[in-house]
């Protein structure tokens, strides 16, 4: 290790050996201490700057299993040049590798934040020879010692956060020791090895089906983390593991392995991995959470909504339910803006008079529904001060849809020659030049014609691994549709740059930030049950902005005070996906919305700059007491308590960082009834009392 590179950027500190083969040594907010890494020649050749597998090569090192270590050629690559430059965003480096037997030479990008103590990396691979090679799998990231500045009883330090994710029970955060997922050491003969890595996969176009796209590390042997999250809005793979004395961590997006991708590289063809971002942390969860939002809002689409927040009123959830008429929206048109609402949004069914499920894909206005036209609704909602939008699902085609007489083959995805579908919808292929038109016509359409500024883009089936037209391999042609459809956004919102479209994916099922670098909102669930809301209200600054996270609040016809005031805290530090039967509620049940969306809208100008923070950690659909904090710039704390139901009714709420210091507590939401509230300096401790069903917002500000 005679010829080490030291970088230290935003408390990150990089330690690369450049002597003929490049590693990366360390990554770390800990200094570098090179009397921890193996002292055998097997372990010391393990720090690959990144891995590597092309088809035909022998793999002679110790591996096992079906963990991506001694990848060929990633074990041969020789290090030939790097960069080291400054950007808009900060310091870029980067490193080229070569491999004369396999003629291909590949790039390795390190993309560090100002400020920020987190990096973006990727990896671009090419063919420099004249035979064509196979790619199987390439990584995005990869760092081997992950437990070195550990103590040598790392299994009992380390826990991992592992994101789940599921319709309806999104955003299911689970804390794991290494020994409960099964990951203990066993050391023979010097070596530690596994046939079994920890691994995390998507396959498929549903990029949060199963697990978000991101974890959190913790080694509590020196508090220190780190955490990470993969930008593709498709498949994606990570995993953790054990090679030759030390564990791994690995990132990236589609192999061959778990998501049938592989693809060829014909002479002088390049490939780029999917974009990830790392970072290290010594202050635990909630800073790598708060470092995390704040590099998602400087990867994201300058955009006008991202600073408005306007407030969205739909039509769906726990209201028309898919059945809109001219006849149900203009009393609900009339209740959403008298509430303060500024965006109202005609959810799914406004194309058929019927059941529309397998009919979709021509997306034209139903006359049954809208016997003036659908201009005349639109046309009313702008009257009444509100953007108006509609939903669509433009991926797909139903089996039934007038619009497949002017298609053939060539616009679906394809598996053993005949189309993919599911749940009676084909999936479309955004590689196909038709098919972008005929996504252009219908946006061109809704915007030109009907003067829609919002579209609700919904995404319903998951056609699996992928289509295998056009493509070297089912996943080849899923990645590739997958980019087509990124770049049709982008063409979207350079022709339209007014335009806001919201992601969703049956919810939060496309909850990654391929889409949300360009999407400025994301729904966040279907979840019907108001008390279960809570939960996903309280977990979504981890996967997104606060700024980016739709929360329907649905006060119900019938309910009562306590419920209307409970689905509107959960949407207040977020941003207020509003439904309901608003024209329906009492009159002080809606004044309560009204209030709700009042008291927002002096909220926003914080909560778009704003960090989180759990004071009870994250939640559970079990807990009783859920809460959810911002810190605001000039430190003012933003605080929003439901209670579910129980028998504790009191709750402490650390804040340990206000210790000692003098506290004001104002409860800012609802007016109509006060929560007691006590404030324990010497702790740093809130303490609040409240009955079951309930909920409020405070502003918490340290005058000392």
């Amino acid at each position: 290790m005679s010829e080490l590179l030291t970088i230290v950027e935003n408390g990150i500190t990089m330690v690369f050996d450049l002597a003929e083969r490049a590693r990366l040594l360390h990554f770390s907010t800990e200094f570098f201490n090179p009397e921890k890494i193996t002292d055998n020649s097997d372990a010391q050749s393990r720090f690959n700057l990144v891995e590597v597998n092309l088809s035909g090569l022998d793999k002679p090192l110790e591996r096992h299993g079906a963990g991506f270590t001694a990848t060929a050629p990633g074990y041969t690559l020789q290090f030939d040049s790097f960069s080291d430059n400054h950007n808009d965003q900060g310091r870029k480096l980067i490193f080229l590798l070569t491999d004369t037997a396999s003629e291909i030479s590949v790039e390795v990008h390190y993309q560090f934040y100002s400020e920020l103590s987190i990096i973006r990396s990727w990896t671009v691979i090419t063919n420099k020879g004249n035979t064509p090679q196979t790619l199987e799998y390439l990584s995005s990231f990869v760092l081997n010692g992950i437990e070195k500045d550990s103590s040598p009883e790392w299994e009992r330090n380390f826990s991992l956060h592992i994101p789940h994710n599921s319709w309806t029970r999104e955003l299911q955060w689970r804390k794991y020791s290494f020994d409960e997922l099964g990951f203990t050491p066993c050391i023979q003969k010097g070596l530690q090895r596994s046939s079994k890595p920890m691994h995390f996969t998507n396959t498929g176009a549903w990029s949060t089906k199963e697990y978000l796209p991101m974890a959190y590390l913790h080694d509590s042997h020196n508090n220190t983390g780190l955490f990470w999250q993969i930008e593709n809005n498709g498949s994606w793979h990570w995993e953790i593991g054990d090679q030759a004395d030390h564990l791994y961590l690995q990132l990236g997006g589609p192999n061959e392995f778990y998501s049938h991708w592989f693809k060829q590289l014909n002479s002088g063809e390049s490939f780029t991995s999917v974009p990830v971002a790392i970072g290290v942390t010594a202050q635990g969860f909630d800073h790598a959470m708060g470092v995390l939002t704040q590099y998602r809002r400087r990867i994201r689409r300058i955009n006008e909504d991202n600073q408005k927040l306007g407030v969205i009123f739909n039509d769906y959830m726990n209201c028309l339910f898919g059945d809109p008429t001219t006849e149900k929206l203009l009393p609900l048109i009339d209740a959403a803006a008298a509430a303060g609402a500024e965006y109202f949004c005609i959810d799914c069914g406004w194309y058929d008079k019927g059941e529309w499920w397998n009919g979709v894909g021509q997306w034209l206005p139903s006359v049954e529904r809208f016997p003036e036209g659908i201009e005349f609704v639109i046309s009313y909602i702008r009257d009444k001060g509100m953007t108006p939008g509609l939903w669509l699902e433009l991926e797909v085609m139903g089996v039934k849809s007038p619009k497949l007489a002017e298609t053939d083959d060539s616009w679906f995805f394809m598996r053993h020659g005949k189309r993919v579908f599911d749940r009676s919808r084909y999936q479309l292929d955004f590689t196909n030049p038709a098919v972008i038109a005929h996504a252009n016509e219908v946006i061109n359409r809704l915007v030109d014609i009907y003067g829609v500024g919002y579209i609700k883009m919904d995404y319903n089936i998951e056609p699996g691994i992928g289509t295998e037209q056009g493509a070297d391999s089912f996943g080849d042609g899923l990645l590739k549709h997958n980019r087509a459809y990124l770049s049709w956004l982008d063409d979207v919102f350079a022709r339209h740059p007014q335009l806001i479209i919201e992601n969703c994916g049956s919810g939060g099922l496309r909850m990654d930030y391929a889409l949300l670098s360009r999407c400025s909102i994301q729904s966040t669930s279907d979840q019907e049950d108001y008390l279960k809301y809570a939960t996903i209200a309280a977990n979504a600054p981890t996967a997104v902005t606060p700024e980016q996270a739709a929360i329907w609040s649905y006060p119900m016809r019938d309910g009562d005070e306590q419920e209307v005031i409970f689905n509107q805290v959960s949407a207040m530090l977020l941003r207020i996906h509003q439904s309901g039967h608003l024209a329906e509620l009492s009159e002080a049940n809606f004044n309560l919305v009204q209030e709700a969306i009042s008291f927002y809208k002096t909220l926003r100008d914080d909560i778009k700059y704003a960090l989180p923070f759990w004071p009870l950690g994250l939640s559970r659909f079990s807990d009783e007491w859920v809460a959810l904090g911002l810190i605001a710039p000039g430190g003012k704390r933003l605080l929003a308590v439901w209670r579910r139901e129980g028998e504790q009714a009191v709750c402490v709420l650390p804040i340990s960082e206000l210790a000692a210091k003098e506290v004001v507590i104002k409860q800012g939401y609802p007016t109509t009834i006060t929560h007691e509230s006590h404030w324990d300096g010497t702790r740093g401790e809130m303490q609040i009392s409240m009955p079951n069903r309930s909920a409020a917002i405070f502003e918490i500000n340290a005058i000392n």
